[in-house]
C-alpha cells in the first residue's frame, strides 16, 4: 500500500497482476480513499482480481463507480462480481469493449467514458483522459487537487505502456503520452498500473531518449 504524496485523503496502491516478475502476483485495486469525514463514498480502479480483498478494503463505505483504465483482463477481472455485490456500476471507453467480450462476454459495463468527463467523489474530482495506443480504449485518471494521475498501461516508470497485443500501436500511445499525458504539470505523481510510481517531468525525459534512440 502506498500514498499518494500530499494527498491526505486518497490512498493509492498497485492494482493488477503482471505476466511475470518482479510484481507481486495480486494486489489491491487503486483509487480507494480512507475511512474519514469526507470519504463516505470511494472509487475503486482496475479491480484485478480479488473482489473479496477488494470489498475488506472498501470498509463499509459506499462504491460509487468501478473506473477501468482498459479492459485487458488484469485490470478487470474482478469487476463484474464487485458490481453485482455492491451495485456500483462498470465504467469503460466504448473503444475497449472489444477487449472486454474477450473475458466478459455476458456481462457489459454499465457506463462508457468519455475525454474530458469528471467524476466527483468524496469532494475529488477525477477527470477522464483518453489515451489510446496500449488499448483503443485506454483512459487515464488526473485528479488536479491531488497532483496525481493514474495511468493503467499508458505510461509507466520509464516509458510507455507495452504495445504488442492486438489493437496495441506503438505510434498511438506516444501521442497520447506526449499530447496529453506530459502536458499535465511536471510535477504530478504517475501512479502506475504495474511497478513504481514516478513523476510526469521524468517520463517527459524518458520519452525524449526513447525516441532518440529510434532514430
Amino acid at each position: 500500500m502506498r500514498a499518494a504524496p500530499s494527498a491526505p485523503s486518497v490512498r493509492a496502491t498497485t492494482k493488477s497482476t503482471p505476466p511475470s516478475p518482479p510484481w507481486p502476483p495480486s494486489t489491491p485495486p487503486a483509487g480507494l480513499p480512507p475511512p474519514g469525514p469526507r470519504t463516505a463514498q470511494v472509487v475503486v480502479i482496475d479491480p484485478a482480481h480479488d473482489a473479496d480483498a477488494i470489498t475488506t478494503a472498501i470498509a463499509g463505505r459506499t462504491l460509487r463507480a468501478i473506473l477501468c483504465t482498459h479492459a485487458h483482463n488484469d485490470h478487470i477481472n474482478a469487476a463484474p462480481t464487485l458490481s453485482a455485490r455492491t451495485g456500483a456500476p462498470i465504467h469503460l471507453h466504448p473503444a475497449d469493449e472489444v477487449l472486454w467480450k474477450l473475458t466478459h462476454p455476458t456481462y457489459p459495463p454499465g457506463r462508457h467514458l468519455s475525454h474530458g468527463a469528471e467524476l466527483t467523489v468524496a469532494g475529488v474530482r477525477l477527470k477522464v483522459i483518453h489515451t489510446p495506443g496500449h488499448a483503443p480504449g485506454a483512459v487515464c485518471f488526473y485528479v488536479p487537487e491531488l497532483g496525481t494521475v493514474f495511468t493503467g498501461d499508458t505510461l509507466f516508470n520509464g516509458g510507455p505502456g507495452a504495445t504488442g497485443r492486438s489493437y496495441s500501436d506503438f505510434d498511438t500511445i506516444v501521442t497520447s503520452i506526449r499530447d496529453r499525458l506530459l502536458t499535465l504539470p511536471s510535477r504530478t505523481q504517475v501512479l502506475t498500473g504495474h511497478g513504481d510510481s514516478t513523476l510526469i517531468e521524468s517520463e517527459a525525459k524518458a520519452i525524449d531518449e526513447l525516441l532518440a534512440g529510434r532514430r
